[in-house]
């Protein structure tokens, strides 16, 4: 596959992954708490978030190894980690926080056991999943460009 079009496949991609993020956080959650009882809704939200999360690492991995192909077929030198890999990075640093970091604490907080409130540490996550799904749509629209 050249470079171009392999370029634009991870945009294309990156945009899907954004895609799937937005309609998680914005349809798929707010829809389970409108139309049931809490508990049962965030015991739903959680799940499709958990496997958001595992989704999320799985394509970040596979973008960062077509970012690195791109790299390899059109650089003679520099750094492999341009702004393309570390926004990638910054997007599987909110994801591991988010999921593996913060959602073990909103769990404590729920039974009163953590320091901060359970809504601080929402209110954090929901950032976080903001500053992903904002930066995975930045990388987007970044690969469609005409680079490669």
């Amino acid at each position: 596959m050249t470079p171009h079009k392999l370029q634009r496949a991870a945009g294309w991609l990156a945009g899907l992954w954004a895609g799937v993020l937005l309609g998680v956080g914005f349809i798929g959650a707010p829809a389970g708490f409108a139309s049931t009882f809490p508990e049962t809704a965030g015991r739903i939200a959680g799940r499709m978030f958990m496997q958001e999360a595992y989704l999320s690492l799985g394509l970040a991995v596979l973008l960062l190894m077509m970012l690195r192909r791109i790299w390899q077929q059109t650089e003679t030198r520099g750094s492999v980690l341009g702004a393309d890999a570390l926004m990638l990075l910054a997007v599987a640093f909110c994801t591991v926080l988010g999921w593996f970091g913060l959602q073990p604490a909103m769990t404590a907080a729920r039974a009163g056991q953590s320091a901060m409130s359970f809504g601080a540490l929402h209110a954090l996550s929901m950032t976080l999943y903001a500053v992903k799904a904002a930066l995975l749509l930045v990388l987007a629209w970044r690969l469609q460009g005409n680079r490669a």
